[in-house]
């Protein structure tokens, strides 16, 4: 009798499972503290989840194709399925990737899904920083955050090179060699670079089993560090929120973790896992049966890179063949300043948060965003530089707009020229006054009310359109933002009549504050007597 009542009160055996791994983790303590976490719901947020359910669906498939692909360069003569290509010497590279395409069931709609994947999430994460950017989200306490993101940017950059020169095709062939040029052109540390990499003198024998080890095995692996270290600070820091009703900077408004927002991010990752299925199924990208196998004497026809490198390669195209001679070595600084701008223009990027942050001497915690038209001169700068990284991708393919457009390449070329340096200019004018004019709409609204689109006659005989008043909550939306003065440089005399050094760096900062918060850089924001007085009868009709 005893022994059916024990048994009858032992716990199930899930439950016990759960028990002691609860004894030896912390689960169910874990779980209460994280799992009603709350998440604002805006759709811009979904940028980030693309980037994150893009990687994955990378790891997945490139899982797969580790298991068909042989990274050797040795010469074998091809006797696959592909027809046009029997009896060919090539490298068991390019042949494990014919046999992947033609041979391995599912191959091709794998390396498809496996290369669009790494198309959409360097997109998505180009549009996902730039969300961040012209809202603040990187401002503290997310600096390092952004950091992180941007390490997985230029990280990702360079995985995508790495993947797609393994086939060892003609056209991956000569984008490795136009990369091994530049390294070479850069000085003192070139050679050795190059010779870690091909082993030799190019192409070598063991670039590809080299560049296999890092983009399956070092890049990824970082990557995959920085992920977890990315979304463990989200989770530290919560998530950013727009301006609106009961949202401050000491709350979250929004969806529990679980099971509400868990439920639309799985469904949300079968949805981008089917788009990029659906295009690997219907758009073909890279075909390498159409190039051949790589080889040092031959260069494909309008050879281009993915678009992510086509900025670096840009900046080479529409640089002058520069040389000189110094100390008995030739410096080529056509491709060796290139190579330097294109490292401070992401360096500009990486180190904007620290910048911002000591030009306004704001050391506060901001967890509401900005309305990218409430900080004209930071949403200037952000279109100015994606206006000349889109204009070095248009020089990164000037052969290709020259011939599809009818045009001459050395056009396209002083284009590209003049527009890196004019085109940023203009952009930054043009936006800072859009944004200005958003202002005022924004100023005129709230003191005026929203245009309803009624036209009435007054008994005197005028038309007027009559505006309808905001509510309270649009009324916070469009001011809720704050205001900053300009850092002042004070007195240089104090009060002894004794003149007081200021150092070069407060100068500096002075100036750049008052370009950025300046008279010329913001619109007031309508005051309580300004309303009152409209409200009052005053001219509002």
């Amino acid at each position: 009798m005893s022994t059916s009542t024990d048994d009858r009160r032992k716990a199930p055996a899930g439950e016990r499972v759960a028990d002691w791994a609860d004894g030896r983790l912390g689960i169910y303590g874990l779980a209460k503290a994280n799992m009603r976490k709350i998440f604002p719901d805006h759709w811009s947020f979904m940028l980030g989840e693309i980037c994150l359910y893009s990687f994955i669906i990378i790891i997945l498939t490139g899982v797969y194709l580790t298991l068909f692909f042989h990274p050797s360069m040795n010469e074998i003569e091809y006797h696959g399925s592909y027809v046009p290509m029997q009896g060919q010497l090539m490298s068991e590279a390019y042949a494990s990737t014919l046999d992947i395409s033609f041979d391995v069931r599912g191959g091709l709609l794998i390396r498809q899904i496996h290369h669009w994947a790494a198309i959409i999430f360097l997109a998505g994460m180009f549009v996902h920083m730039m969300r961040v950017f012209f809202t603040g989200a990187f401002r503290k306490p997310r600096e390092i955050n952004w950091l992180f993101g941007f390490l997985l940017f230029v990280l990702g950059m360079f995985t995508g090179f790495t993947g797609y020169s393994l086939p060892d095709d003609l056209l991956s062939g000569t984008g490795v060699r136009f990369t091994q040029g530049a390294i070479l052109a850069t000085p003192i540390v070139g050679t050795y670079i190059s010779m870690f990499l091909f082993g030799g003198e190019f192409p070598g024998g063991d670039f590809v089993a080299r560049f296999y080890s890092i983009h399956i095995l070092l890049l990824p692996g970082i990557m995959l560090g920085l992920v977890v270290g990315h979304l463990i600070l989200v989770f530290y820091h919560k998530h950013t929120q727009f301006a609106g009703a009961g949202r401050s900077d000491k709350n979250v408004v929004g969806m529990p973790l679980l099971p509400v927002y868990m439920a639309k991010a799985g469904g949300f990752f079968f949805l981008v896992f089917g788009f990029i299925s659906a295009l690997a199924a219907v758009a073909s990208i890279n075909p390498i049966w159409n190039l051949g196998p790589y080889r040092a004497d031959q260069v494909s026809t309008g050879a281009q890179p993915d678009w992510y490198m086509g900025f670096a390669e840009g900046l080479i195209r529409a640089m002058p063949g520069w040389e000189i001679n110094f100390a008995g070595h030739t410096l080529v600084l056509g491709v060796f300043i290139p190579l330097v701008l294109f490292g401070l223009f992401l360096g500009v990027i990486a180190l904007y948060p620290f910048i911002e942050s000591w030009i306004t001497g704001d050391k506060r915690e901001h967890h509401i965003l900005d309305r990218p038209r409430n900080a004209p001169t930071r949403t200037a700068f952000g279109v100015a530089w994606i206006t000349a990284y889109m204009i070095m991708l248009i020089g990164g393919g000037n052969d290709i707009v020259a011939t599809h457009f009818h045009l001459s390449i050395n056009a396209v070329t002083w284009f590209v020229r003049i527009g890196f340096f004019a085109g940023p200019v203009v952009a930054f004018i043009a936006t800072k006054r859009i944004c200005l004019g958003l202002q005022r709409r924004d100023k005129d609204k709230v003191l005026h009310g929203r245009e309803s689109g009624i036209i009435k006659r007054l008994p005197h005989g005028e038309f007027i359109e009559v505006h309808e008043p905001l509510s309270q909550e649009q009324m916070h939306v469009l001011t809720a933002h704050e205001q900053y003065k300009p850092a002042e440089i004070g007195p240089t005399v104090d009060e002894n009549g004794v003149e007081r050094k200021v150092k070069a760096p407060q100068k500096l900062r002075s100036k750049l504050s008052k370009a950025y918060y300046g008279e010329d850089s913001q619109i007031p924001k309508p005051t309580a007597e300004e309303y009152r007085e409209i409200t009052s009868g005053h001219g509002h009709h």
